[in-house]
């Protein structure tokens, strides 16, 4: 167990977690390596019976070390914007490992990742076939692509992560495939090696990949009777994650049992995007109890994490175990609160309504499960400074990005000459 008790208090990988916020402050997030690395040779064993590329998503954690210890593990890597390549090459990825996504990728960036030999742009409109034909021909380089197909697959998740119907943003309708092919066809610089279907975020539910895998199966049939060489089939991520008590993750070996059948008939190489599902479990952030406030008709834990740190429960109304880092508070009577941060917003909580055991000023509290879309999705709203992040690695713990300071902020202000 990555996160256990030791001596009646909470660990990481055997690194007590109160000694790490008295050293390092608070808020903070703590990784564990361990965990990580689990979850990446897990995924690998599910799906060794087929020829599959794990790309590890970039944008749900994209701390070097985080993504030094994917590749290091033999994953790929998924990047939706030009900074993102510039973190995969910092961390050393290999670039023809590199999967390029985003619905709206500029020139700029189009030109790098064709620069860097990446290897493939997920594409996602018939005007961005276009588009990266005219810089791909400007640069005198081949582009690969994979074109992104909405499949009108419903899942049961959170409106704002579903990305697989006709309502969202992303993707091509598959009745608009066509049109897309035929721009292929038209183009100069493009191959096209695949289909990308990417149907959502945190699905615990298998059937849907099942028939996102065979709405693509059907249109890959459809291509290569035309004439189209189709080698790759890109099936995202979104595999979801046990938030709250009584869940069950989505396990790989669930899903490629749902895509195994599909894949061996197409004999496609698969791409898997995988972010949460690896780097969520493997993180907490540790926050401590600042006032406990006793209202007419609630009681208010105020902690020093807030919204800042961690956006996921005032954006998404998302669900994170916080438990007491202390045996001890644990046993505590338990009684109905929020658990809230200091910005001043009434949106600005962690949990509202939780059930918890009586808690004290001082008291240290681990939110579970925030490895993923925490520290990315960070701010400095109420000119608060960005946590620190710590890796536990072989039973030591690594600062992997300092804690940001306030007059860091403020030296990136520039006031002009006129208002001197």
């Amino acid at each position: 167990m990555p996160f256990e008790m030791i001596r009646g208090a909470l660990a990481c990988d055997g690194v007590s977690l109160e000694d790490l916020a008295r050293e390092h402050g608070t808020p903070l997030y703590v990784y564990s390596a361990a965990t990580l690395i689990e979850n990446i040779r897990r995924l690998q064993s599910a799906f060794a019976g087929f020829d599959a590329l794990a790309a590890y998503s970039v944008k749900a954690n994209s701390n070097l070390a985080v993504l030094r210890l994917a590749l290091r593990e033999g994953c790929g890597l998924d990047i939706v914007s030009g900074g993102e390549l510039l973190r995969a090459r910092a961390a050393g990825a290999a670039m023809d490992r590199v999967i390029f996504a985003g619905v709206g990728k500029s020139e700029a960036e189009i030109a790098e990742g064709l620069r860097a030999g990446i290897g493939m742009f997920n594409v996602e409109s018939t005007a961005e076939v276009s588009q990266i034909d005219a810089v791909a021909q400007a640069l005198g380089r081949r582009a690969r692509i994979a074109l992104r197909v909405n499949p009108h697959v419903e899942v049961e998740t959170h409106r704002y992560i579903t990305t697989g119907t006709a309502e969202n943003k992303f993707g091509i309708d598959f009745t608009l495939l066509p049109q897309a092919v035929e721009a292929v066809d038209r183009s100069k610089m493009i191959d096209l090696a695949g289909l990308h279907c990417h149907i959502g975020s945190q699905i615990l539910d298998a059937a849907p990949y099942r028939r996102a895998a065979e709405r693509a199966g059907e249109l890959i049939d459809e291509l290569r009777r035309q004439g189209h060489t189709v080698t790759h089939l890109n099936l995202g991520g979104g595999h979801g994650i046990a938030y709250q008590a009584g869940q069950s993750a989505l396990s790989p070996a669930q899903v490629a049992d749902a895509v195994g059948p599909t894949l061996r008939r197409l004999r496609v190489k698969l791409i898997l995007e995988p972010g949460r599902s690896l780097a969520g479990p493997a993180g907490v952030l540790l926050t401590r109890v600042m006032i406990i406030k006793r209202g007419v008709k609630k009681t208010f834990a105020i902690v020093d994490a807030a919204m800042n740190d961690l956006m996921r429960p005032c954006l998404y109304g998302a669900h994170h175990r916080i438990e007491p880092v202390r045996e001890d508070v644990r046993g505590n009577t338990c009684t109905e609160m929020d658990i809230v941060g200091p910005v001043c917003e009434s949106s600005d909580f962690l949990a509202k309504d939780r059930p918890m055991p009586m808690l004290s000023e001082g008291d240290l509290l681990a939110v579970r499960d925030a490895g993923a879309y925490g520290m990315v999705m960070a701010s400095n709203y109420n000119t608060r400074a960005r946590a620190a992040e710590l890796l536990v690695l072989d039973g030591q713990a690594h600062v992997v990005r300092p804690r940001e300071t306030v007059e860091s902020l403020l030296a990136a202000d520039r006031i002009p000459s006129a208002l001197a």
